[in-house]
């Protein structure tokens, strides 16, 4: 029996002993990691005031050095088996001046002084060599030194690439163990995790400092039914830590997600509904906000400087005729918000990336065109203040008007309230796919999990694939009540050439629209 106990003990202190070393592996590569990020950071600090101060001697009008350090990581599964993963690393610095009313823009990822200044030069010529008739003025805005961070509480360098690994693979097997039966015919899962650290200085004497995370985690699903098939791109994101999965629910969110995919491919049927009422939920009014509204705001997009390679906008008509606050564009139920401030948002900053203080934009109040998305080029163009709307994806893009979080703003009807009120019509909880032209005028959404409302309540009888196809003035003119309760899916915004995708949450509030002319299959 003693020799019983001594093997037992023996293998448990040989475990025991495992695990500690294991765990202070692990504390030794973070406090190396974050050695290494401090030293890198304060090297970053003065490449980057090296360059204002040598673009200012050069003649610039103004400078600004955006000097970024990237840590991104991911991994992904098919059907339980990885397929990719790992880490990258990367570290750089964009510079941007005006010169002679022309601008120039450079990257480097040689932060040595030789290579910074003759980038500089590169982009002094550039913008000289524009000759504007009109030149590009910056709007005035104040000068800051200040610092601001996402709040994570476990970064996601504190746990292991195996613990990592582990986590997609569990949830493989998690959807698996459903009640999906053969359904669920194929499975990619991807998780994403990225932190930022940057620092911003310009020729006016601000500096700000940032350090960002944002974790995300994606489904690419597809379901078999008697129908034929469906699929479905499924996204959250925070700029929280790893602690998000439990605070956030993610898990099960993926889980009814899935299981609601498995239950359209089996059930939705074919149904001509013609001219009817449609509730739409948060993930469904997010993607409208975000293209309806938040693209054609843009004022980049609204003067022509994106024109060519992320489309146009069709306010360009109406602010000819009308000021902003005067156009009418939706019914009084209709407020449309872009925030960045949002905490734990995937769109999250408090300083854009020319130091202006964020703050939320009321793109549409109460069914007026209030407010634009507006970096400090194009904010002096429109005779006004930026709303610190520039952001820039890296160190090697320039920084552009963009969106951060559009929602449909709440309401004051309780989401039952909505439905009630609705004699025949759909409730459309999720979207397959969308479409809308460059001008940000004709769109198209088809539903995915889409249920019958008939006498006040949601039936069992699921729709397949309803068709809102309509105008913006449609979709916002047919708005009559706003639900209370929110939702923010994760999505990744597109624009510019090269592409740079901008995280950022699209959703808010249920909508409820009369009289909508459905399509259908």
């Amino acid at each position: 029996m003693s020799i019983l106990v001594c093997v037992i003990r023996n293998f448990c202190l040989a475990r025991l002993h495992k695990i500690f070393f294991y765990r202070l592996e692990l504390i030794y590569r973070v406090i190396l990691k974050q050695l290494y990020w401090v030293q890198t950071m304060k090297d970053g600090y003065d490449i980057a005031e090296h360059a204002v101060e040598y673009g200012t001697k050069k003649g610039a009008s103004y400078i600004e050095a955006r000097f970024v350090d990237s840590r991104s990581e991911g991994y992904t599964t098919r059907n339980g088996a990885i397929i990719g993963g790992g880490e990258t690393f990367s570290k750089g610095i964009g510079i941007r001046v005006i010169a002679e009313g022309g601008i120039g823009f450079c990257s480097t990822a040689k932060l040595e002084k030789e290579n910074i200044e003759k980038a500089i030069d590169v982009a002094l010529k550039m913008g000289r060599a524009s000759k504007r008739k009109t030149p590009i003025i910056f709007s005035e805005e104040d000068v800051v030194e200040t610092k601001w961070q996402s709040d994570v509480k476990q970064h996601i360098e504190d746990k292991s690439d195996e613990e990592k690994v582990q986590f997609v693979i569990d949830l493989d097997k998690t959807l698996v163990s459903q009640d999906f039966g053969e359904s669920l015919v194929m499975r990619t899962l991807l998780l994403e995790m990225n932190r930022n650290k940057k620092y911003i200085v310009n020729s006016e004497g601000s500096k700000v400092e940032s350090d960002k995370s944002l974790i995300a985690f994606y489904t690419f699903n597809t379901a078999k039914g008697p129908l034929g098939s469906e699929q479905r791109f499924y996204g959250q994101a925070s700029s929280k830590g790893w602690e998000w999965f439990k605070e956030d629910n993610i898990v099960e969110l993926i889980i009814e997600d899935n299981r609601a995919l498995v239950k359209t491919a089996n059930h939705a049927e074919n149904m001509k509904l013609g001219v009817t009422d449609v509730v739409v939920s948060g993930e469904v009014a997010g993607i409208i906000a975000h293209e309806n509204t938040g693209h054609p705001s843009e004022g980049d997009r609204i003067l022509g400087r994106e024109g060519a390679q992320a489309g146009e906008s069709f306010y360009i008509d109406l602010l000819e005729k009308q000021k902003l606050g005067e156009i009418k564009i939706g019914t009084e139920a209709v407020t449309l918000i872009d925030d960045p401030t949002l905490p734990g948002s995937a769109g999250f900053y408090l300083y854009d990336d020319e130091c202006v203080k964020a703050r939320p934009r009321y793109l549409i109040k109460e069914g007026m065109i209030n407010d634009l998305l507006l970096n400090r080029e194009f904010a002096s163009r429109f005779e006004t203040k930026s709303n610190a709307s520039a952001r820039a994806i890296g160190y090697d893009r320039e920084p552009l008007v963009r969106m951060a979080n559009t929602y449909f703003a709440p309401g004051e009807y309780q989401v039952e309230e909505l439905i009630e009120d609705v004699k025949k019509g759909i409730y459309m909880k999720s979207f397959t796919e969308w479409n809308i032209d460059d001008r940000r005028f004709q769109s198209k959404y088809v539903g995915l999990e889409v249920y019958l409302i008939e006498n006040g309540e949601v039936t069992e009888t699921m729709i397949r694939r309803p068709t809102l196809e309509l105008t913006t003035f449609g979709l916002f003119g047919g708005v009559d009540a706003v639900s209370k309760d929110t939702e923010f899916p994760y999505g990744t915004c597109g624009k510019s050439d090269p592409s740079q995708g901008a995280p950022c949450w699209m959703g808010g509030a249920q909508v409820r629209m009369r009289n909508i002319r459905l399509g259908g299959e």
